[in-house]
């Protein structure tokens, strides 16, 4: 088991490297992109890469405060579902009204790989793997849709 320290460490060690990895990367408008601290640029929706010592996540989260808002993004992204799919070359999980580790009410477009661990140096190209070509794909099928949430 890892301190709280160690394990922050290492965290911070994995997304350093990933964002190394992914620093020559330009964006589907051919910028340079914060790939970690992905920008929307729509405000209560985020693109969320996660990991911890089981699994690892990728997901479009919606958390509008207001619950028939968050409802309505939801709704709007079913509309683009497939070209979401076609985009990602797979199908993602949908769930309206969750809650996040805060006890905030979200909803998530998201799929995971486990097992993985960002505490296993071993794993890091796995997970490396997993999510670079998810999040370029969701940049790809941000830049053409999110014209569409900004109104």
């Amino acid at each position: 088991m890892y301190s709280k320290d160690q394990a922050s460490q290492l965290k911070q060690a994995f997304w350093t490297a990933f964002g190394q990895y992914m620093g020559a990367v330009l964006s589907a408008e051919g910028l340079r992109t914060n790939w970690i601290n992905y920008k929307t640029g729509v405000k209560h929706i985020y693109f969320r890469m996660q990991a911890d010592n089981k699994k690892a996540s990728i997901a479009i989260e919606i958390a509008h405060p207001d619950a028939e808002l968050q409802e309505l993004f939801f709704e709007q992204f079913a509309t683009y579902k497939a070209m979401l799919h076609s985009t990602l070359g797979e199908e993602w999980q949908w769930q309206l009204h969750s809650t996040d580790e805060y006890g905030k009410i979200v909803s998530r477009i998201y799929t995971e790989l486990s097992p993985a661990s960002i505490f296993q140096q071993e794993d890091w190209p796995k997970l490396i793997s997993f999510f670079k070509p998810r999040i370029i794909a969701l940049d790809e099928f941000w830049n053409d849709v999110k014209v569409a949430f900004e109104a």
